[in-house]
């Protein structure tokens, strides 16, 4: 049985009624993916707009493994102290890791952040030695088109994490760098120029799970209308 691993932030997580991308890459691998596998994690819930809380199971097709480790408004700076257990707690195999967003708006600057990747990928490490992790860029946003300071530090941790990435490589605990989805744009595949509509929720899962096949040999090549 192979273990995924959602860790991010609200794009990840999603909100009440949403189906998230998550949803998107389980109806993709059920249709490619030739073994068993799951999602593991140590949280199940959507955010609740109404209490601003991780409380809703209101899921538009609640029907799969709704496990993950993602959370509103949080980032490599929160979940780098709580990626080791998880791992070792849920026996992840594979982590799919979309963060950074919240770190370079709020927390950490560019440089501060990818010290949190290599610490983030050594406690994954810690707790799998063979961990899988496959990690995307942060995506330009509607704060990235109008703050140009913010717009820098997102290009410069993007560089970062992909020398990181590279550095951190290792044959039995590969690191992956995905590729952006090639025509994602946050005018009309955000609802509000940063959390996924539809049409973005399929950009993510698409371009995890094109990644994962051609890296890997996970699952296959994406295909929306799954």
């Amino acid at each position: 049985m192979l273990r995924f691993m959602f860790v991010g932030d609200s794009m990840t997580i999603g909100s009440a009624g949403e189906h998230t991308w998550r949803h998107r890459l389980w109806q993709h691998l059920c249709a490619s993916y030739g073994g068993p596998f799951t999602f593991v994690g140590p949280r199940e819930t959507l955010h609740d707009p109404s209490t601003d809380a991780p409380t809703s199971y209101a899921y538009a097709e609640p029907g799969f493994p709704r496990a993950h480790l993602a959370g509103w408004g949080e980032g490599w700076h929160h979940m780098t102290p709580l990626i080791g257990e998880a791992v070792r707690a849920c026996r992840a195999d594979v982590l799919l890791v979309s963060l950074g967003l919240i770190d370079l708006g709020f927390y950490t600057n560019a440089e501060q952040t990818a010290d949190n990747v290599r610490a983030f990928v050594a406690h994954a490490r810690s707790a799998n030695p063979r961990v899988r992790v496959a990690v995307m860029p942060v995506l330009h946003n509607i704060r990235a088109d109008t703050d140009a300071p913010f717009a820098e530090q997102v290009a410069r941790f993007n560089e970062l994490l992909a020398k990181t990435t590279a550095d951190l490589d290792e044959p039995d605990s590969p690191l992956l760098l995905v590729p952006p989805p090639a025509s994602y744009d946050f005018h009309t595949d955000t609802y509000d120029g940063t959390h996924p509509t539809e049409s973005g929720e399929h950009g993510i899962a698409g371009a995890f799970a094109d990644a994962i096949h051609e890296a890997w040999g996970l699952g296959g090549p994406y295909s929306a209308a799954v």
